[in-house]
């Protein structure tokens, strides 16, 4: 009598890396060839379990050297309490618990919540990775995503017509510290949109649809990458991650040369050690090397590898790109070319970054961030100052914007000539930058306006940076009108809102005499006079209408 074991198939999803364009996991997913195993698994644990274990074993098969993902019910992990049958697959399978991330998914309904939770925090303690699936499109309570503290979240490909939903969950998963992930793409028009909305992953029939054998080859369409919504301080590690090579700290030459030789994509190997931190870098040029030349063979087969390897570089998940070129440039100039170890909070190897991939990026970015610059002040317009703005906004943290002009920049400019006013204009541009903190945003939007975004304790040293500064243009003495809002979290939806609130506050301010500074808080009516006399009488701190910023 044939076991229902007999009909099941596994088939293998890549999951792509938006940025790099490359593979960066295989998500197994059980076909089963009669009867509905699946619906069973939902109402039976034992076997949804067994059927995790199984689709390890599927892969071990293949051979892949990529990351997976299985699936597993809420319901399986709160009524086990673990996974006993899939850990020991992943150890017969020769595989590290962090080399396999575990989809929870729906249905959450009358799941135990302290359960489900115990199960996960055991489950990462051993070393597995924690996925929230089903996002958008199942019964997945925000307090359960937030308790499991996932390190990946899967979104349903539907909630990308809902673009503000997906940028709050964008938000989520970078307050979570956790990865974006849309599945179920179908179309170059849902893979621009996940892009753009910040997803850092994505899976479906326009990458590659489910197969039987591993696609090490996916199709990714052509994107910009300055559509996607990266931090302004540049964009995080977690977006170049690649699959690493792993081997225990003992492996022997032999054991890297084989893994080398039978996968040409791989760069090198990492030696890492029974909790899975690296201890050990392995090129694979110079090993290669080493072991081509003369006795190569002979001397380093049967020896250790690490002895034929470097101390390996490190960064934290949370570091950015131009972090990993600080630790590149520090090194070894013979090493620019290793793969960038990316380790988790406990020193555990999560995968790869490659110089290539971030010098591309960068580059793109500094195109895109060359082109929006001010000619005349080399500062940024007002795109990037109000992305930033939203972001804040979206934080939810407090910060203080504010709009910066020349009194009567018309009449200077008439009176001195335009490059008096030029020059002027790039003094007041200078002085702005130096008094600018980290948290500290400025930019030139035409003209003798400058917008400035700030937390509220940079306030006064911008202040007094700029007003209390002697200006003059072809020696006609110069004033500057500072006008400020300052915005407490909740009380704006997004940029819109802030223009709209500093421009009853910039006409206050330029209807005083003198250098003046005029400061509201958004959502409350009314202003303070910082500097300046001759005041009219106070305005509406927020106004209906008011320029745009962008």
């Amino acid at each position: 009598m044939r076991s229902w074991t007999d009909t099941l198939r596994f088939a293998f999803q890549p999951i792509v890396n938006l940025t790099t364009g490359g593979v960066a996991a295989l998500e197994i997913l059980a076909r089963p060839e009669a009867g509905d195993v699946l619906a069973q698994a939902r109402r039976d644990p034992e076997l949804d379990g067994r059927l995790a274990a199984l689709a390890i074993r599927a892969a071990a098969r293949q051979e892949t050297l990529l990351p997976l993902h299985v699936n597993v019910f809420a319901g399986t992990l709160a009524d086990l309490g673990g996974l006993a049958a899939l850990r020991e697959a992943v150890r017969e399978a020769g595989r590290m618990p962090w080399e396999v991330t575990v989809d929870v998914g729906p249905p959450f309904t009358h799941v135990p919540h302290r359960a489900l939770i115990e199960a996960v925090s055991a489950l990462r303690g051993e070393g597995f990775r924690i996925c929230a699936d089903g996002i958008g499109d199942g019964d997945v309570p925000l307090r359960v995503l937030a308790d499991l503290v996932p390190d990946l979240v899967k979104l349903d490909a539907s909630l990308l017509t809902r673009p503000a939903v997906v940028r709050a969950m964008r938000t989520l998963c970078e307050q979570l510290g956790a990865l974006l992930s849309v599945e179920g793409v179908e179309t170059e028009l849902q893979c621009s949109a996940a892009l753009s909305a910040g997803a850092q992953l994505a899976q479906g029939e326009l990458f590659g649809p489910p197969a039987r054998r591993p696609a090490a080859d996916v199709y990714v369409p052509a994107l910009s990458q300055a559509t996607a919504a990266t931090p302004s301080y540049g964009p995080s590690v977690r977006q170049f991650v690649r699959p690493a090579a792993l081997l225990p700290a003992g492996a022997s030459a032999g054991q890297v040369r084989a893994l080398l030789t039978g996968s040409p994509e791989v760069s090198g190997v990492l030696l890492v050690d029974a909790a899975g931190v690296p201890v050990r870098s392995v090129h694979r040029s110079r090993f290669l090397l080493s072991l081509s030349g003369p006795y190569g063979h002979a001397l380093y087969a049967d020896r250790p590898a690490a002895k034929l390897g470097d101390p390996p570089r490190t960064v934290g998940v949370d570091a950015t790109a131009w972090e990993v070129l600080d630790v590149v440039a520090d090194g070894d100039r013979d090493r620019t070319s290793d793969d960038v170890a990316v380790v988790d909070r406990l020193g555990r190897c999560v995968g790869v970054v490659r110089l290539a991939d971030l010098v591309r990026a960068l580059a793109e970015s500094r195109v895109e961030e060359a082109a929006g610059l001010n000619p005349l002040t080399r500062l940024p317009g007002s795109d990037a100052i109000t992305a930033e703005v939203d972001r804040r906004i979206a934080h939810g943290r407090i910060f203080a914007l504010s709009w910066l002009d020349v009194d009567g920049f018309k009449q200077v400019n008439d009176g001195a000539g335009f490059a008096a006013g030029d020059e002027l204009i790039r003094g007041v541009g200078r002085a702005l930058q130096a008094t600018a903190s980290e948290a500290t945003r400025v930019g030139h939007i035409g003209g003798d306006d400058f917008l400035v975004l700030t937390d509220p304790e940079g306030l006064d040293p911008l202040a007094m940076s700029v007003l209390d500064t002697p200006w003059s243009a072809g020696g006609l003495a110069v004033t500057l009108s500072l006008a400020t809002v300052l915005c407490a979290p909740g009380s704006l939806t997004d940029h819109r809102q802030a223009a709209a609130c500093l421009a009853p506050l910039k006409q206050a301010a330029k209807s005083l005499r003198g250098a003046s500074w005029v400061l509201g808080h958004a959502g409350l009516p009314g202003h303070e006079i910082r500097r300046g006399s001759g005041a009219a009488p106070a305005q509406a701190g927020c106004g209906a209408g008011g320029p745009s910023l962008g």
